[in-house]
């Protein structure tokens, strides 16, 4: 004898599934998480692109000390960049090329600037960050080689 059943008044079989509310709480609880989360996540997204302009911009400078070291001057601001792929016709000694494939832009698409000689002597290598105009803070900020 049975003290307790669950009874099932119409004998229709049960489907098994969701219900619409149970579906609206989930889409919203993933609507919160999405507020929260996806700011930082773009925030993390470009902090990595100034990130890896300071590194091209580094080894962009140390291809430009082998080319000093075999051609004995910097490439000039008229040759560029290029210099480093591309054998200028007044580099005697020239001995490249000094990076692989063609110099890369930025991560923003636009070619790096280089000054040869800088103002403070040396060489300059910079981008003018996200928004392509001087100054600046976060990704619009100038990045630059130390010197």
């Amino acid at each position: 004898m049975r003290l307790f059943a669950i009874s099932n008044p119409s004998n229709a079989p049960r489907q098994k599934g969701f219900t619409l509310i149970e579906l609206l709480v989930v889409l919203v609880i993933l609507t919160l998480l999405a507020g929260l989360v996806g700011p930082r996540i773009m925030n993390q997204l470009g902090g990595a692109k100034s990130k890896t302009a300071a590194l091209q911009i580094a080894d962009l400078e140390k291809s430009i000390e082998l080319f000093k070291l075999d051609v004995g001057r910097y490439p000039s601001s008229k040759e560029g960049l290029d210099a480093l792929a591309n054998r200028p016709a007044s580099a005697n000694g020239w001995n490249g090329p000094y990076i692989k494939g063609n110099v890369p832009n930025d991560p923003w698409g636009k070619p790096y600037a280089y000054n040869s000689p800088a103002p403070n002597g040396g060489v300059e290598i910079l981008t003018l960050g996200a928004d392509g105009t001087a100054g600046g803070t976060g990704e619009n900020a100038d990045i630059r080689n130390q010197p």
